[in-house]
């Protein structure tokens, strides 16, 4: 199933990926022109060294006439070139290290910012540890490129431009024929980018995988002990580890190929060629040593940058995937609903009206059919029914994770698409059946970050919803450390904390998602007691597996495949003796 999901969303090839990731240099562009300079600078030191060493065959060393003084000012001027050559690299790369992080640090907060935004149904078709992966994996790959590659890239282009011009100034003829070089070279490069992609891909969507499978078992391994599936886990991590590692093979088999022994074939051929070259020349006329010292020496420095960026193609080929598969997810169109115009409107009543909403999550099979109900200010409505009858459908409707396409959901009288999501939020509160906690401390996961929520009403929501009692016990109380997932607390515990969250917030409405599903009976009845407080004045919508949560509600309303097939008080629905009367005699039977 997550092998399907991550071949869905795999990358599709761009022409365009390589200049958008450019694109992100823009805001950097005097620091990139500053390292460039330095650059240009660093490979002119270089190239003029060899030329000294000719200098000093040709001049001195030939007929062995050795002036001190000149040969002194001669090496300290080589030596200096050596090591301002040093320092001046070392300044450039890292120049182009600081952008190469500046720029990541961008593309992650953008990734972060769209993954937040990004519709629900998103992250219901895709695994975790998928996003995860594209969100850290893909963005280091693309760190490797714009630290290493990119400048070694310019760099050695640069160098080559260097050495070329520094050929051509001792023999036009023989760096003529050198320039046969360049479209072979560039040859191999583009056979490279072609036969490797594939098998980056292939290596990018298993490393995605292994996070995915990962996240999976850790998050569930109270589950995987419990229903010994060591063995199964183990089993299938070893099958997606070992489609990662055939990937990776595949690649480690195409480098050696093409990448160095290939380019090593090439220098030998061209020394060789340079070597008859000159071998050829000494029959007819004297050879200068010092131009044969110089052109060889120029010849080595010239397939050491193609060696380089060979090297580094590897590293640019996994940019290129890693970059595609993060891109996807910053085009990615299905966004979370947003607000329809500019509307000002405030909740304050409460009033919730669903009228004739249809949903469907795949576009296909309808979870909700026709649903239409009023829940007044102040009124409790109840929503009970079989598992998958669309009840939680319901909950995530009212607050906009998914977008009302049929029908119209009315919150005081305002279409709930023209409400704004600050007001939406801020005046509607959730709990949820799973309660999900930060890791913090009890009092940064009630308030949630929310200024205008002081210490004084952390406390006044904990004790209003009988959490108190449990917190003062902790070590550390309100500021108790709470590991990851609320995982040192108790299940209720966690759900007491999301009901104070919720309360710290004050809301107009109520959506209790089988709120006390997860809370033991005796904590229940301390939660009923609070929650009879909670809905006092606020309109409630709520979502209850156990009937007798829900006796005093204003509405109860019972699904059956998407459809509201009864609805009214508790003892009217028990005098029809429905659906509804069915299921409170099975609750009842089982109690007994």
């Amino acid at each position: 199933m997550i092998l399907a999901q991550e071949q869905s969303l795999s990358p599709t090839n761009s022409s365009g990926t390589f200049r958008r990731l450019l694109g992100y240099l823009g805001p950097y562009r005097s620091k990139l022109i500053l390292a460039f300079v330095i650059l240009l600078a660093a490979t002119a030191t270089d190239v003029v060294q060899p030329l000294l060493i000719k200098v000093f065959i040709d001049r001195y060393l030939i007929p062995r006439y050795f002036p001190r003084t000149i040969l002194a000012e001669l090496a300290a001027v080589y030596l200096g070139l050596v090591i301002l050559t040093a320092v001046l690299n070392v300044v450039q790369l890292l120049l182009f290290e600081i952008l190469a992080l500046n720029i990541i640090q961008q593309l992650r907060i953008e990734l972060f910012d769209k993954a937040q935004q990004i519709a629900l149904s998103f992250f219901d078709n895709t695994p975790v540890g998928v996003v995860v992966s594209r969100i850290t994996n893909d963005t280091q790959s693309i760190l490797e490129m714009f630290m290493t590659v990119l400048s070694t890239f310019v760099q050695n282009i640069t160098v080559l431009t260097g050495i070329l011009i520094a050929m051509f100034a001792l023999n036009t003829r023989i760096a003529l024929d050198c320039l046969l070089l360049i479209p072979i070279i560039l040859g191999v490069m583009t056979l490279y980018r072609k036969a490797s992609a594939p098998i980056f891909h292939v290596a990018r969507q298993q490393l995605a995988l292994l996070n995915a499978k990962l996240n999976e078992s850790l998050q569930g391994m109270a589950i995987v002990q419990a229903m010994r599936q060591e063995s199964r886990m183990r089993h299938e991590f070893g099958q997606i580890n070992n489609a990662y590692k055939r990937a990776r093979f595949r690649n480690m088999q195409l480098n050696g190929i093409l990448l160095r022994p290939l380019n090593d074939v090439i220098y030998s051929l061209t020394l060789i060629f340079v070597l008859w070259y000159f071998g050829l020349a000494s029959f007819s006329h004297a050879v200068n040593i010092g131009v044969l010292y110089a052109f060889v020496t120029y010849l080595s420095r010239f397939f050491e940058p193609v060696n380089n960026m060979m090297q580094r193609l590897n590293f640019f080929q996994q940019a290129m995937v890693s970059a595609e598969r993060v891109f996807q997810i910053l085009d990615h169109e299905e966004m979370a609903p947003q607000t329809i115009g500019h509307s000002a409107a405030q909740i304050t009543r409460g009033e919730v009206v669903f009228d004739d909403v249809s949903f469907s999550y795949d576009g296909r099979h309808d979870i909700l059919k026709h649903i239409s109900f009023t829940a007044h200010p102040g009124q409790t409505v109840a929503i009970v029914g079989h598992t998958g009858s669309g009840k939680s459908s319901i909950i995530n409707l009212l607050m906009r994770f998914y977008p009302v396409e049929r029908g119209k959901i009315l919150i005081d009288g305002t279409d709930l698409r023209m409400i704004s999501s600050h007001e939406l939020r801020r005046k509607v509160g959730l709990v949820l059946q799973e309660p999900f906690l930060f890791y913090g401390d009890i009092t940064s996961n009630i308030r949630l970050g929310n200024q205008f929520v002081s210490d004084e009403d952390v406390v006044k929501a904990a004790r209003f919803v009988q959490a108190e009692s449990f917190i003062r016990r902790l070590s550390g109380e309100y500021h108790a450390p709470i590991g990851e997932r609320g995982a040192t607390l108790s299940t209720g515990q966690r759900q007491l904390l999301s009901f104070a969250r919720t309360m710290a917030m004050n809301p107009v409405i109520l959506a209790l998602d089988e709120a006390t599903a997860s809370v033991d009976t005796e904590t229940e009845n301390a939660i009923q007691n609070a929650l009879a407080q909670m809905r006092h004045g606020r309109t409630t919508i709520a979502i209850a597996h156990r009937l007798s949560t829900v006796q005093d509600a204003d509405l109860i309303l019972v699904l059956h495949h998407g459809e509201i097939v009864e609805r009214g008080t508790h003892q009217e629905l028990l005098a029809r003796e429905g659906l509804y009367y069915k299921m409170y005699l099975l609750q009842q039977g089982q109690s007994a």
